[in-house]
């Protein structure tokens, strides 16, 4: 019997371990909360274009910073050179727009904005619209190169008016000239914002309203000599993946020296949808330079008013990237502001694709409706 009654009682030991354990692992599972899943990010682009512009005082950068918190933005894209144009410290680019706000603000207005924003939490993201001049006749890109900066298509050139596609004056992505010049005026922005968060490269790619561009002297002396051939023919694929090879190569440059003066801050572009028109027009392999790591990620300009291909681009893209979380989604306010339901529901299907963020287009189009703005703030549905 007793052998019997050590084994009845070692049994009671074992059970009696196993439920002090059970109960130690289900207090635990109380105590501590199970961490949520983390909500999708948002952003905002805020253009210099809108008027007024938010550098035009300290209280409208204020209300912009106090907006996107309560909008739950994450991060703003502000807008700091275009069209050859700086808003920042720059003898790269004209400058006149930065001192006339420095003037009004008694200081630097994008430095303020970058502190203002980051009292609330807030990353701020430089965004600089790099390849076009815009219809910006006094660049100074064109008073120190001449039109022979600017990419083509093989018509006839008689006046400088003959250069412009779609209303705006291209850079040409081929020209070494081009990556020199923007490369020093990428290093002007780094040096003056030493606590900037990221920085967005828009407009690198060719023109594509009609793709046969890139017929400068340069580009092409620079093609036959590099892939040893006597002709430049459109319908060559050769030729075509050479103009793709400039634009890339024009941002490995960006990025280079960029990392070399910021190791760590954030480096992205922008690209076209759909990937048709971006790698056959456009001339852009955006989904390569995120799988290769060359950028850590990209803001896909998904501005389509029509749910079905706004929803379709992004599926789209989905099937051409490695890590689907690395692409942003843009949406166009511009386009939506007088059809607030479309805009919900497109945020909607954005904020579901498992995109790395939700970003807005831009914050001019939000001030002109409210519905717009109360969605964001508190999810009210027009």
């Amino acid at each position: 019997m007793l052998p019997l009654l050590n084994h009845r009682l070692l049994l009671e030991d074992v059970i009696l371990k196993r439920t002090v354990l059970c109960l130690l692992c289900l207090s635990f599972l109380l105590v501590v909360p199970v961490k949520a899943e983390q909500a999708p990010q948002r952003g905002l682009f805020v253009s210099v274009a809108q008027d007024p512009s938010v550098f035009s005082s300290r209280k409208d950068i204020i209300n912009l910073v106090d907006f996107a918190k309560r909008a739950h933005i994450n991060v703003l894209f502000v807008q700091i050179y275009r069209a050859d144009q700086a808003w920042f410290p720059s003898k790269m680019a004209d400058a006149t727009h930065y001192e006339t706000c420095r003037k009004g603000l008694s200081g630097d207005p994008f430095g303020f904005l970058i502190r203002e924003a980051h009292r609330q939490g807030l990353q701020v993201h430089a965004w600089l619209n790099l390849l076009s001049l815009g219809n910006n006749k006094g660049a100074l890109f064109l008073k120190k190169y001449g039109p022979e900066i600017l990419t083509r298509n093989l018509k006839r050139k008689k006046k400088l008016e003959d250069y412009k596609i779609d209303g705006q004056y291209f850079l040409e992505p081929g020209d070494p000239r081009v990556g020199q010049d923007l490369s020093r005026i990428v290093e002007e922005i780094l040096r003056a914002y030493p606590d900037l968060d990221g920085i967005q490269f828009d407009y690198i790619r060719y023109p594509d309203t009609r793709p046969a561009y890139g017929y400068t002297k340069i580009n092409i002396e620079r093609f036959k000599k590099k892939m040893g051939r006597q002709a430049v023919d459109e319908n060559n694929a050769v030729w075509r993946q050479w103009k793709r090879d400039q634009v890339t190569g024009l941002l490995r440059r960006l990025v280079k020296k960029t990392r070399e003066l910021r190791p760590n801050i954030k480096i992205s572009t922008t690209a076209c949808v759909s990937y048709t028109r971006a790698y056959r027009e456009a001339f852009q392999d955006w989904p390569s330079w995120l799988n290769s790591r060359l950028v850590d990620f990209v803001t896909i300009m998904d501005y389509s008013d029509e749910i079905p291909r706004f929803e379709k681009n992004i599926l789209e893209a989905k099937q051409k990237v490695l890590n689907f979380s690395k692409v942003n989604i843009a949406e166009g306010a511009y386009k939506l502001e007088n059809s607030p339901s479309v805009f919900v529901h497109e945020f909607n299907i954005c904020e579901k694709s498992g995109g790395g963020a939700c970003v807005v287009f831009h914050y001019g189009s939000l001030l002109k409706n409210p519905a717009l703005r109360s969605y964001l703030i508190n999810g009210t549905k027009p």
